[in-house]
């Protein structure tokens, strides 16, 4: 009797737990038979996905993934470390290690032919600068384009350009040449007037006592203060009116565009844009993995830190991790569900199943001493 009702306590156990446990996940849909549902379908965990989906979303949420599990695995000291030297590498592989030329780069942006179009553009404003300056040397006078300064300093120069041209008027005249001219003026005279002029020089003798006394009297007048005087009023009367002249009256003639190629090709030239796009970033550059790595990254790699730091909840909370882990786990097939839990657990449910037939045939045991004691 007593072994009896051990047998059966311990099917009953054992049956019992484990059709507790299939009917975790089983049956995975609703049965019925005929109109009427069959009770206890489906299974729990698919009858209460929807529950168990925001639950467990709501785990994840609060108790896995959190703002604080973030920053203790990612923002510290030794992943800083690692970003930077991740950055610097990769800036010294792609920016300063690469034989790519400035021109590569400026294609890989989607500029094509720079050297042209620099070339073009620079064209463009030497023309547009050099008609600006024509449009004001048209309008304006001399007195208006010059400093102040330089106006001052051209009047005190008058006296000594003055002074300069009498002492070289004297100088020549006081020259061979000068006196070959002087001759030659006082015999063209000469001749010019016929008979008085040959009375005159019959009168004075030979020319060339004409000639030494008009050269003593050239150089008398040079001397002369008033001719320093007059010279000098004179050249200062033409200057004033030459300021208040439109410098364009002045070089209004003057061809300028072989000056103004000339500027260009002198530019174009010496800037020679083709032959330094050419060359790569480090040729200009030395000292930029160097820079790049004591000031660019640090501070770079601190600001990111920091501002993903700052951002770390409201990025959490943007990616809706909750929804997203409750999609999953609505999208996530029931038995695939179930076999992944069993395939985990498969020995402690079957503990639980010896466990619910030790129990039942323990149970078997007492009701059995139970039964015999009373009969």
């Amino acid at each position: 009797m007593i072994l009896f009702m051990a047998v059966v306590g311990a099917l009953i156990g054992g049956l019992t737990n484990h059709l507790a446990i299939k009917m975790l996940f089983r049956p995975h849909g609703v049965k019925y038979i005929g109109s009427w549902r069959v009770p206890f379908t489906p299974g729990l965990i698919p009858k209460r996905r929807d529950e168990l989906a925001k639950q467990f979303g709501r785990t994840v949420v609060e108790h896995l993934l959190t703002p604080e599990t973030f920053r203790k695995k990612l923002f510290t000291p030794d992943m800083l470390e690692k970003i930077r030297g991740y950055i610097q590498t990769a800036i010294d592989r792609t920016v300063f290690g690469q034989n790519k030329t400035l021109s590569d780069w400026v294609e890989m942006a989607g500029v094509q032919q720079l050297d042209q179009k620099a070339e073009e553009k620079l064209s463009g404003i030497i023309d547009q600068q050099f008609a600006t300056l024509r449009s004001r040397l048209a309008e304006k006078s001399i007195r208006e384009l010059t400093p102040i300064e330089w106006q001052e300093q051209a009047d005190q120069k008058i006296p000594q350009i003055t002074r300069y041209v009498l002492e070289r008027g004297e100088a020549f005249f006081d020259s061979f040449e000068g006196r070959m001219v002087i001759k030659r003026l006082i015999d063209d005279f000469l001749e010019s007037k016929g008979t008085l002029g040959n009375m005159i020089h019959m009168f004075f003798g030979e020319s060339q006592t004409l000639v030494d006394k008009a050269q003593n009297e050239i150089k008398k007048f040079l001397h002369s203060p008033g001719t320093f005087e007059l010279i000098n009023s004179l050249v200062v009367k033409e200057w004033e009116k030459l300021k208040d002249r439109p410098v364009d009256d002045l070089i209004g003639d003057f061809d300028f565009e072989p000056a103004l190629q000339a500027v260009k090709d002198y530019t174009t030239r010496e800037l020679n844009i083709s032959e330094r796009l050419n060359q790569p970033l480090i040729h200009y550059w030395p000292a930029g993995p160097a820079w790049t790595n004591e000031h660019l990254i640090p501070i770079v790699t601190e600001m990111a830190f920091q501002k993903a730091e700052e951002k770390l909840e409201e990025a959490l909370r943007r990616l809706k991790i909750e929804e997203m882990v409750k999609e999953q786990v609505d999208s996530f097939p029931v038995a695939r569900l179930e076999e992944l839990v069993l395939g985990i657990s498969k020995r402690e449910f079957k503990m639980i199943t010896v466990l619910g037939a030790l129990l039942g045939g323990l149970i078997g045991i007492v009701q059995g001493i139970i039964a015999l004691f009373l009969g």
